[in-house]
């Protein structure tokens, strides 16, 4: 396994003004010179790849590690700091994607990296846990490893069959030094380490344990030791390299604070439904009204939960009894490169209110499977909010996502926001019996309301 330590940092600065003189008058005296021409300073544009990473926010260039670590392009510590290898794994995964590497993103290069991540993620069941016996943070591949067992000592995952076996292990020591306990770990039977790093605050080793690859990763405070384990079969290594990148910069032995990542659910957390049908059908989020003990229409009531579609992540609710709906018209427009999405904010960003507002975003396709991003994304509260384009019709349905992002905490990086079709929507209404209006007189606005979702 290669480095996973620091990247080396791209020192880049802009170099000094040019100026731009213009060509002497036609005409000019022989002999006779011209007056001066007054000239004007011209600031250079960004030119290399490690200047347009250096002129990037840390909390763009954190997610932009972390999205290319997902994909295998990036093997490297996760910090946001610009690098050569930061910029050499953009190139990789352009030219992976068929694309000119240029190592910089466009827009489009850019969802497509994002949907690229979030796929592989979805894939090993990535989700960030704080672990019972230590109270450490780390990110676990859910799905690789389902198995958890604990006892005083510490924590273990493991695949059903053994392939996989992640360990975070605790002891007290006093006196220990992290090159102490390096030492140690090199001598457990059965280990050949190719790797390791040594630092005053932690230590990192690779190599392979029997027939298994290695990574250890270990520190202490206060005369506790915490090391983190990972044994994974050779077969599974090219699932499993990419999962012990993220691993490494997510693990906070010692953790006093939030890690970067999804952050825990809200007691109470607010979406937008769209109205499809005038008998109480509401079109949502799945994700925004999963695992609720109540679903609280605004200004209507309790909801039920009717149908779901995982794959692309929509909601049927069903209201009852309610009067004077006006539900969405579903046209047939497709998606065009601008939309506005009609949404209602989350009741904390915007002082209590409960104003139905639009905001404006583009329209990115996202891969080969006709994925749609949006950006800028809008405001909490707005998943589920319906998109329409400039004639009225409805576009999609907006989906809003936290970035998986491992590493330190930085809440500078941005929520991630999807649409999904008006196509998809459609035949997903067809499939739970909804026949949606296609009167398109209704005003947008008037077809949104607020979701409330009550959770333990």
């Amino acid at each position: 396994m290669r480095s996973m330590l620091a990247a080396t940092l791209v020192i880049a600065g802009l170099t000094g003004a040019a100026a731009q003189t213009a060509p002497p008058p036609s005409g000019a005296v022989p002999g006779v010179k011209p007056k001066p021409v007054a000239t004007t300073p011209v600031r250079p544009a960004l030119q290399t790849p490690g200047e347009t990473a250096t002129a990037m926010s840390q909390a763009e260039r954190q997610a932009i590690q972390s999205d290319l670590a997902w994909t295998g392009a990036y093997n490297g510590v996760i910090d946001g700091q610009p690098s050569d290898r930061m910029v050499a794994a953009i190139k990789a995964f352009q030219k992976d994607h068929g694309a000119k590497p240029t190592g910089v993103l466009n827009p489009q290069e850019r969802a497509q990296l994002a949907e690229a991540s979030r796929k592989l993620q979805g894939n090993v069941g990535w989700k960030l846990v704080t672990d019972p016996v230590t109270g450490a943070r780390l990110g676990i591949p859910g799905k690789l490893v389902p198995q958890q067992s604990s006892d005083a000592n510490g924590t273990k995952w493991t695949s059903a069959t053994g392939t996989i076996q992640i360990t975070l292990a605790r002891r007290k020591e006093a006196g220990v030094t992290t090159a102490k306990l390096a030492d140690q770990e090199k001598k457990e039977p059965g280990r050949q380490v190719s790797y390791s790093a040594v630092k005053p605050d932690f230590f990192v080793l690779s190599g392979t344990q029997g027939l298994k690859k290695l990574y250890i990763r270990g520190a202490f405070k206060d005369a506790e030791v915490r090391i983190l384990t990972i044994l994974y079969d050779q077969a599974t290594e090219g699932t499993m390299e990419p999962v012990v990148i993220v691993m490494s910069s997510a693990f906070n032995p010692f953790s006093t604070g939030a890690l970067a990542g999804p952050p825990p659910r809200k007691k109470v957390e607010y979406s937008t439904g769209a109205i499809v049908s005038d008998d109480g059908a509401i079109l949502a989020d799945r994700e925004a009204v999963d695992g609720c003990l109540s679903i609280v229409v605004a200004g209507h009531g309790n909801a039920d939960l009717a149908a779901t579609d995982k794959e692309h992540d929509l909601a049927l609710l069903r209201i009852y009894g309610a009067r004077g709906l006006k539900p969405l018209a579903l046209g047939a427009a497709k998606p065009p490169a601008t939309v506005d999405l009609v949404g209602i904010a989350d009741p904390q960003s915007q002082g209590g209110g409960a104003a139905v507002t639009v905001a404006r975003a583009g329209v990115t396709a996202v891969g080969s499977n006709g994925g749609l991003a949006l950006s800028p994304p809008p405001g909490l509260g707005f998943s589920g909010a319906p998109a329409r384009d400039a004639d009225g019709k409805f576009a999609g349905l907006t989906l809003l996502r936290p970035p998986q992002v491992a590493g330190p905490a930085n809440a500078a990086i941005a929520t991630q926001a999807t649409l999904v079709d008006a196509d998809t929507v459609r035949k997903f209404l067809a499939s739970a019996d909804v026949k949606p209006a296609t009167d398109a007189g209704t005003d947008a606005k008037a077809s949104v309301v607020r979701l409330i979702c009550v959770r333990k």
